[in-house]
């Protein structure tokens, strides 16, 4: 440890101090206050003699006469499998009431990037449980898969559903719906939420036993933006250890990045950085790069990092900075859609505007079912014209529509009531979501099903759904 006497300026959420020799960015800092008080900061400047330190607790108690230490390292995290189950502040401490966490290894919470060459091709399903993520925008092992949400809608909701319901279903036997046995962990990083918000995790959490196989790291809103900024590279120090280390499937749940971005943006200010795009710094993209791109498989590793970040777009603005550099980085993107949440369907997704880019490589026969990607593409394509209908009969009338069109109107009701609405506490297997998807297009006449093999009809079609339509049209 350095240490100096001599704080010259407490501006904001900074302090600055006179040195004499170089000191590294993003170095760890101890202060010392007058009453003996002890804390942590991060070197956010340093050039001329002077560096500006961006203290976690916030600058409450220092003066000009607190003590400054300089650590000479940048923030490490302790790495250990007894992690799981804990909860941690965004500094990685732990505030559950817990023993101190105890580790042989501490790690560089910047990471190393995944050499391309070493990198697997994400191609395994994770079964989440949620019928409009399994069986329209499938999540493979290895994905980064971000949610657009907006302000008040339920993607905190959405989140726990995932983070309780997710697993890794038996390649092999994928039908009988079993695990295959694989170590499965789930690491929850919560950025800038409320009081609130992180009492109704915990509650979750501890009610549904899925905190024995999970990781929680919880930076409030009342906490300072440097730790903010740290979290989200804890959470994933964290999964880079239990995926590449301990072969456990990890699956990474980051909310809020829009909390993120504007602690970013935050920081910039106080360092008087050139602003970019919407007074966002102009690395943000390069900052948003370094955390999803943790994401992914090792060749030779068991384990994976699968990422699931959640944002909240402002304005529901799919093009503001946030959304929309998030959207070239990851791979697709999971819509929650205000007026679905409107008409009460839970979860809200909005299956239209949503991607999953690498789903075919994570569907099909041995990893999900043989009919998984037909079904999925013949439901897009009736739901989208049932849409279309929508809007055409605000203009003429239903009356004025064809058996055929009232039939795709129906099918789209049905869709978002049956498939899309399964409620938060329901967890469905992907065999149960395919299912569903054959009682809603067997309402629709076989010559119809032009996006499914014509064997696939012949195998799941169910010719009494076709039989009670026709009955109620018929009414």
């Amino acid at each position: 440890m350095k240490e100096y006497q001599t704080v010259t300026e407490i501006s904001g959420p900074l302090i600055y101090a006179e040195v004499d020799e170089p000191i590294g960015y993003d170095e760890i800092v101890e202060i010392e206050t007058p009453n003996g008080d002890i804390k942590r900061g991060q070197v956010l400047e340093s050039e001329d003699g002077l560096v500006a330190i961006q203290v976690f607790e916030g600058t409450s108690g220092i003066d000009t006469n607190a003590s400054v230490r300089f650590s000479g390292e940048t923030l490490k995290m302790k790495v250990t499998e007894d992690l799981l189950g804990r909860v941690l502040d965004g500094s990685g401490q732990p505030i559950d009431g817990g023993p101190e966490i105890l580790a042989d290894e501490r790690r560089e919470i910047v990471g190393a990037a995944i050499n391309p060459y070493a990198r697997e091709y994400p191609e395994e399903f994770i079964q989440t449980g949620v019928a409009a993520v399994d069986g329209m925008n499938t999540l493979v092992r290895g994905q980064k898969l971000p949610i657009f949400s907006g302000s008040g809608l339920p993607h905190n909701e959405l989140a726990l559903q995932i983070a309780r319901q997710a697993t890794v279903p038996e390649e092999e036997n994928a039908d009988d719906n079993e695990d295959d046995g694989s170590e499965f962990a789930v690491i929850f990083g919560a950025m800038g939420i409320t009081a609130e918000e992180a009492n109704e995790f915990m509650e979750d959490f501890e009610r549904t036993g899925a905190l024995e196989r999970s990781v929680v790291f919880m930076n409030l809103a009342d906490d300072p933006a440097v730790e903010r900024t740290v979290t989200p590279r804890m959470v994933l120090t964290t999964a880079e250890y239990l995926a590449f280390e301990k072969d456990y499937h990890v699956l990474v749940i980051l909310t809020d990045m829009t909390n993120y971005c504007e602690a970013l943006r935050e920081i910039g200010a106080a360092r008087e950085e050139v602003p970019g795009r919407r007074g966002y710094p102009g690395y943000m993209y390069t900052d948003l790069a370094t955390l999803y791109e943790r994401a992914g498989r090792i060749e030779g590793r068991e384990g994976s990092v699968t990422q699931i970040p959640i944002l909240t777009m402002p304005g529901d603005d799919d093009t503001h900075p946030i959304p929309d550099l998030t959207g070239y980085i990851t791979e697709g993107q999971i819509y929650v859609d205000r007026d679905l949440n409107s008409q009460g369907v839970q979860p809200p997704v909005n299956v239209l505007p949503s991607l999953s880019r690498l789903m075919d490589d994570g569907i099909g026969e041995g990893l999900t079912r043989e009919d998984h990607a037909d079904v999925s593409d013949q439901m897009y394509a009736a739901y989208a014209e049932g849409e279309d209908l929508r809007d055409l009969v605000n203009i003429v009338g239903r009356e004025a529509l064809s058996d055929r069109d009232n039939k795709y109107l129906d099918f789209a009701d049905r869709f978002e009531t049956e498939f899309i609405d399964q409620g938060f506490e329901v967890n469905r297997s992907i065999n149960e979501t395919l299912e569903i998807g054959w009682d809603l297009l067997s309402m629709l006449p076989k010559d119809e099903l032009n996006r499914v093999d014509e064997d696939l009809i012949e195998k799941y079609y169910r010719e009494e759904s076709a039989g009670e339509t026709a009955e109620i049209a018929a009414e």
